[in-house]
């Protein structure tokens, strides 16, 4: 074999073990691929499916408790499994580099970026510190990084999260690395960022020749880079094959699974179901006999309780382990065939009113900037102010759900708490149910508090972790008399079995949850008052794709149920999609776009929302990807652009107008309304 024909990573039978106080737990069980040159290999899977612990057994980041108890992991025909540190540590940084999911674990708070970028070089190439600094910054423009030489100077907090994963992809690239690990880099970032990374990390392979191994659990990101794709499950690969085979024909019926809980961003809102997989990935120190899939497998047979199949090789270059991938494949079933269940589709929702719910006119929403103050003219003191939302209006129907979208530091979460009262209006109004609730929640009335509720991002935020799950939703009926004191049990039950959770549940504490079943639990009190809206704010944005379906599909029963006005928070265009009737486009506080979901998803108006759908990835490794990129970040709430907030970034700018002129609203027609100084038909050309 040539070295052109040599893997340059070969994983054979990998088992990883830990060693715990009970007994010894393998985490990972029997995994095998190669990455050629060039190559970019997708391992997707749930959280607990062991890819973080299958990369990090390549570099020896396992830990204290952690070995290599079997098989072998080849760099360049040499076994790195339980080599010396000091081995290892000549490889990291060198040949092989990782970029991690959180950018700022990575980097060292108290250097500047020059310092930690140069020292890979010093300590690897025994470069000088001149002749490091210029490769550092040429690095750092390899990545397109805005104003590298200033980016240099920075420390790492003061850099936005895009910059700082470049930052990382730059350090990872310094030494021309023959392996690049790749740990969920683009799950914490904006859609607009995300996009820009990935197209960046397709550039760097076709550059460099670099192999690279990308785990991730978003299959449209992976759709996107990869060649090939490897699918975990529990521990061991259940399904390997090239990117557009497995997409185009999954074999193993978890991989189908995975595809069937994806909302798509090009169908609307009623048109597809989604399908969450039962029940949730086994613990490694409690596997189920036969197949681990068996216990969530709607198509499992008696023979895969019992027995454990292999990865074999279905057809050429696509391995799958089932015993019945190759019936799936003689039959031609398709992840898709079990789409349209009528038995799983909601119940039809009241019929729309013209009822007002919630209105919202020239909401601003200002935090002052304590720390730095100005002089003004004749010595005053101005303060300044963060504008995180300036001059919002907007209605919204009772039984309807608005979609709240744009990138992180738009004000979308700060409109949400205004809307609840955690934040006071500097000013503006809020009508809710025809009652003013401009003032903040601790001056609302009870009724209000009530009828008004919201889900957050983060479970645990609101979750108290001594008190049992039943015990905090019976607090919630307590506080607002919803049942008799002698009924709350009973009432408790209902709403956990509303949430698909059981009885069971009462007595546990959070900590015996799942991320998605303190999710539910966040939503069941949050209905617990029969309130008349819900605010949902990032609800599904840190949840496997599985339980995200779970999530969403809850919510739309819901709502249908009980004619509930929503409004969804999410930088997730899919999930609104899914889930929305209007989409509201905000950027850097201001409204860009408003109307109908269909109006808008289908010809968006505004620069801005043309180039967020453009930037969501799609789970078709066959769809070329074209549409608008943005560049540069959103400028500072502090200091915002004069003119049209967008024009510092917007690729269709026409001039002056756009820097000088606050840009006028526009009427589509249908309650769709566009701010910009663009004539529709001509950004429809554009």
């Amino acid at each position: 074999m040539t070295e052109q024909e040599q893997p340059i990573l070969s994983v054979k039978n990998l088992a990883v073990t830990y060693k715990t106080r009970k007994r010894d737990v393998n985490a990972v069980r029997d995994v095998t691929f190669d990455i050629y040159a060039g190559e970019n290999v997708g391992l997707v899977g749930e959280s607990g499916c062991g890819k973080s612990t299958a990369a990090y057994s390549i570099v020896g980041f396992l830990g204290r408790n952690g070995r290599v108890s079997n098989g072998e992991i080849l760099f360049r025909g040499e076994n790195l499994a339980n080599r010396p540190e000091s081995d290892l540590r000549k490889l990291r940084g060198a040949d092989i580099s990782m970029v991690y999911q959180e950018p700022m674990s990575a980097l060292n708070p108290t250097m500047l970026i020059k310092d930690q970028l140069a020292e890979s070089l010093i300590v690897h190439q025994n470069m000088d510190k001149k002749a490091a600094y210029e490769k550092s910054l040429e690095s750092l423009k390899s990545v397109y990084m805005p104003d590298p030489e200033g980016v240099m100077d920075r420390y790492p907090h003061q850099l936005s999260g895009g910059q700082q994963q470049r930052v990382l992809i730059a350090m990872a690239l310094l030494n021309n690395p023959s392996l690049l690990i790749m740990d969920e880099p683009t799950t914490a970032l904006d859609v607009t960022v995300e996009a820009a990374v990935l197209d960046l990390i397709a550039e760097l392979k076709e550059r460099y020749n670099t192999a690279t191994l990308y785990i991730t659990h978003n299959l449209g990101v992976v759709a996107r880079v990869s060649d090939r794709l490897a699918v975990m499950y529990a521990g061991e690969i259940v399904e390997l094959a090239s990117t557009k085979d497995l997409y185009a024909k999954p074999l193993h019926p978890y991989t189908m699974g995975l595809m069937r809980c994806l909302p798509d961003v090009d169908a609307p809102k009623g048109t597809r179901t989604l399908h969450p997989i039962d029940g949730r990935v086994p613990s490694p120190d409690n596997l189920p006999e036969g197949c681990i899939f068996s216990p969530r497998c709607e198509f499992a047979r008696e023979n895969c309780f019992t027995e454990h199949p292999k990865l074999d090789e279905v057809v050429p270059g696509h391995q799958a382990r089932c015993f019945y991938a190759k019936e799936w494949l003689e039959k031609g079933v398709r992840w898709d065939d079990r789409m349209e269940e009528p038995e799983r589709v909601c119940p039809e929702r009241p019929a729309e009113t013209d009822e007002i719910m919630l209105t919202i006119k020239d909401a601003r929403v200002y935090y002052p900037v304590p720390f730095k103050t100005v002089r003004g003219l004749f010595g005053l003191e101005k303060r300044k102010y963060v504008r995180a939302v300036d001059d919002v209006s907007f209605t919204i129907k009772r039984g309807r759900t608005l979609g709240v979208v744009g990138e992180s530091g738009c004000g979308k979460s700060t409109i949400a708490k205004a809307i609840v009262g955690l934040e006071a209006l500097h000013d503006g109004k809020i009508d809710f149910l025809e009652t003013d609730i401009s003032s903040p929640i601790n001056k609302r009335g009870s009724q209000t508090i009530r009828d008004l509720q919201m889900v957050f991002q983060d479970p645990n935020g609101v979750l108290n972790p001594s008190y049992s799950i039943g015990d905090q939703i019976a607090l919630s009926l307590r506080r607002f008399n919803t049942v008799p004191r002698d009924q709350e049990y009973d009432e408790v039950v209902r709403l956990l079995r509303a949430v698909k959770l059981g009885e069971n549940y009462y007595h546990r504490l959070p900590r015996q949850l799942s991320g998605g079943e303190k999710q539910r639990v966040g939503i069941a009190r949050a209905i617990a008052s029969n309130p008349a809206a819900v605010i949902c704010d990032e609800p599904v944005s840190a949840l496997d794709v599985s339980v995200q379906a779970a999530v969403l599909n809850l919510l739309l029963e819901i709502q249908k149920q009980q004619n509930t006005t929503m409004i969804l928070i999410s930088h997730d265009l899919s999930s609104v999609r899914f889930f929305s009737d209007d989409v509201a486009v905000m950027y850097l506080g201001r409204l860009c776009e408003i109307g109908p979901c269909e109006s808008i998803y289908s010809s968006p108006s505004h620069p801005y929302t043309a180039a967020l759908l453009a930037a969501v990835p799609r789970p078709d490794p066959t769809l070329e990807q074209t549409g608008v990129r943005l560049h540069g970040r959103v400028p500072s709430a502090v200091n915002p652009p004069s003119g049209c907030r967008f024009n510092t970034r917007c690729p269709f700018k026409i001039g002056e107008i756009c820097e000088k002129e606050e840009p006028p609203r526009q009427d589509m027609g249908g309650g769709h309304l566009i701010y910009c100084h663009l004539p529709p038909q001509e950004l429809n050309k554009l």
